[in-house]
């Protein structure tokens, strides 16, 4: 089984930063209980108290410091945040040891890249860059708690559609190549820059017709943490809340 795996974010109860979204290949054991894959202390193939993953603070997390010029406010106070914050640098190892060896992921994404959907290609789709047995995958990108995880000119991972092909022969371990498939030429969502195309893919299914559906969720606002440059700055605003009527579903067929 292909999972798809997102990664602890900077909100919540056990905050972490930069951790990586992963793919798996999930499988029995011979004694038919499932694999274990190392949750919830690696994060992708790196232990979680590296120090690339400490929790910041920063005004978007959950362990943000309290103004108390600008009330009401469901921040930390400094000197609570100053003691949280000793308690989770570094992170600690929930687990005492791993029940069973970790089977590392295949491939991992950078942090925010949000796998949302995995498909197998059907025969018929196989063609170009897209090989027999392949996979479309879905990323619906960064939920802008965060500032975004790249920076002009690098493309900003997620918003997009991705193929995975697999290469390797019979009975040798599975090698990966992943290539973007479908995406914005801007590298972002597309509704702050006034273009047509993805926003947040959110899923990604084969239809009868041998067609990849896109079902994409459509813009958020945004806070302005991921996009300082979007435009949602108003104090009403929060990650995830949807605009209306930006929701689609896209459809993508062989040529």
């Amino acid at each position: 089984m292909l999972v798809g795996e997102n990664g602890a974010d900077d909100t919540g109860a056990r905050p972490a930063n930069n951790a990586p979204d992963s793919l798996h290949l999930a499988r029995q054991n011979p004694d038919g209980t499932p694999d274990y894959h190392g949750w919830p202390d690696p994060y992708g193939f790196v232990p979680a108290s590296q120090a690339v993953f400490n929790p910041t603070g920063a005004p978007a997390e959950d362990l943000c410091v309290f103004d108390a010029t600008n009330p009401p406010s469901n921040c930390t106070p400094a000197a609570s945040l100053a003691q949280i914050l000793s308690e989770y640098v570094p992170l600690r190892d929930v687990l005492a040891s791993p029940p069973q060896p970790i089977t590392a992921p295949l491939a991992i994404e950078a942090a925010h890249s949000s796998f949302t959907g995995i498909d197998f290609v059907p025969r018929s789709f196989a063609r170009g860059p897209v090989q027999q047995g392949a996979a479309l995958y879905s990323l619906e990108g960064d939920f802008g708690f965060s500032p975004a995880n790249a920076s002009t000119p690098a493309p900003e991972v997620g918003h997009e559609v991705k193929l995975l092909n697999f290469a390797g022969g019979w009975g040798q371990p599975p090698a990966l190549n992943l290539q973007r498939f479908a995406y914005d030429k801007t590298f972002e969502e597309a509704f702050p820059d006034g273009i047509r195309g993805f926003n947040r893919p959110t899923n990604v299914r084969f239809g009868p017709d041998g067609c990849a559906y896109v079902a994409d969720y459509g813009a958020v606002r945004d806070f302005g943490r991921s996009d300082p440059d979007a435009g949602f700055r108003n104090p009403a605003d929060a990650a995830l809340v949807q605009i209306p009527g930006t929701g689609v579903i896209w459809k993508i067929c062989p040529q």
